[in-house]
């Protein structure tokens, strides 16, 4: 290479010596990429362990909140006084009767029929008695035929007390004709009392009302023919609305705590939100064997006729308290060691609870122990679950 070219290249300096490029900037630029490509890979490699860091937290997380287990809580209650039985029962009406025909016939008219209100005394139906008409017929004739008796054995024995006085007859004869008198007036008050008998019958013939009530059934027509008894069918059926009585059979485990006097709630499914106060009036006194039950007999007042005798009703008798606190019975976990709940402690952790039960009153248990107001109970606790299980209560 010649001298111009160097010179034209910048290899030679003007003073003719030689000058090769410095190597150093190359390097360090060499160094410099270098840097910069290693911070990239350390930065990437970093945000890949960052991101795999933060996916492996993520399932975690989201494993841990798979595995809790997520409940409702209560807190216990004190038991109220309030409490109450609730038993089923039919209205009855405070005298309630069938009336029967006191003598036989046929029906001639009813001056009533069912829902009617009536009297005592009042006339319900009048029957046609010709069979009885004809016995009063004959023991009026019987009665004329024995005072006519009466009337010639009593001149007999005139005349012969007559005879008898002067000697005319013996004492024999005359005892005879005082004891034929005698006779005829027996056998004529036999007669007037048979007669008073069927007069007394007669007025049968009208039937009617033996108190004060409502005709609840009439089971005769015009023309039915009636029978005298109670055998047969009743021609009408009675009750007094008013008071009415109900009956219940309580329990044994609750009869004790039910006497006389108690006042209790009477409701009727078809009267939503009303209420009839009744009264405990009478109690068995004794324990039924079959049911296990004892009957109690409630005094319903209804003077405004309200309420029907037959009708099905509720009555809530009130119970005192056997326990200091109540709890759900959706709340109870039946395990080997007898019944408990679970409770949450303040991290969030389950503990299972036994407790012991005084009352059952079916939605709700009275508790003689085992908890207190401030404890946290699960409400429908799972059958998987164990002491010490984490738990999210809402």
């Amino acid at each position: 290479m010649t001298k111009k070219n160097h010179q034209s290249m910048g290899l030679q300096s003007p003073d003719g010596q030689m000058h090769l490029p410095r190597r150093n900037g190359a390097v360090r630029a060499a160094k410099a990429f270098a840097l910069v490509f290693i911070v990239i890979l350390a930065l990437g490699g970093a945000r890949v362990l960052l991101g795999r860091g933060a996916a492996r937290a993520a399932l975690e997380e989201q494993s841990a909140q798979g595995q809790k287990i997520f409940v409702k809580t209560v807190s216990p209650a004190l038991s109220k006084s309030a409490n109450a039985l609730t038993l089923p029962a039919t209205l009855r009406g405070d005298n309630e009767t069938a009336i029967f025909a006191r003598v036989s016939g046929y029906v001639r008219a009813f001056a009533v029929d069912i829902g009617a209100k009536v009297k005592k005394g009042q006339v319900l139906a009048e029957l046609d008695t010709p069979e009885l008409d004809q016995q009063v017929a004959q023991a009026k004739a019987q009665l004329e035929q024995a005072k006519a008796n009466v009337a010639l054995a009593e001149v007999a024995l005139k005349r012969w007390k007559t005879l008898f006085a002067q000697n005319s007859v013996a004492k024999q004869d005359l005892d005879t004709k005082q004891n034929a008198f005698d006779t005829s007036v027996a056998l004529q008050n036999s007669a007037q009392a048979y007669l008073r008998q069927l007069q007394e019958t007669m007025d049968f013939k009208h039937v009617l009302a033996p108190f004060d009530g409502v005709i609840t059934a009439r089971n005769v027509d015009l023309g039915n023919l009636i029978t005298a008894g109670s055998t047969g069918s009743s021609l009408f059926s009675m009750a007094r609305p008013d008071p009415l009585r109900v009956f219940i059979d309580a329990p044994q485990a609750y009869a004790g705590g039910i006497k006389v006097g108690d006042k209790v709630n009477v409701t009727q499914p078809e009267m939503p939100g009303r209420d009839f106060a009744a009264e405990v009036t009478r109690i068995a006194g004794a324990i039924n064997v079959a049911t296990r039950s004892q009957t109690i007999e409630l005094a319903l007042p209804n003077p405004d006729g309200v309420l029907t005798p037959g009708a099905y009703v509720q009555v809530a008798l009130p119970l005192p308290p056997k326990g200091p606190l109540s709890i759900p019975a959706n709340t109870l976990l039946f395990r080997s060691e007898g019944p408990s709940v679970v409770i949450v402690d303040a991290d969030g952790k389950a503990h299972l609870r036994p407790i012991s039960i005084v009352n059952d009153l079916g939605a709700t248990l009275e508790l003689a122990g085992g908890l207190t107001p401030e404890d946290k109970v699960i409400i429908n606790p799972p059958d998987s679950i164990v002491d010490g299980d984490k738990v999210s209560a809402q």
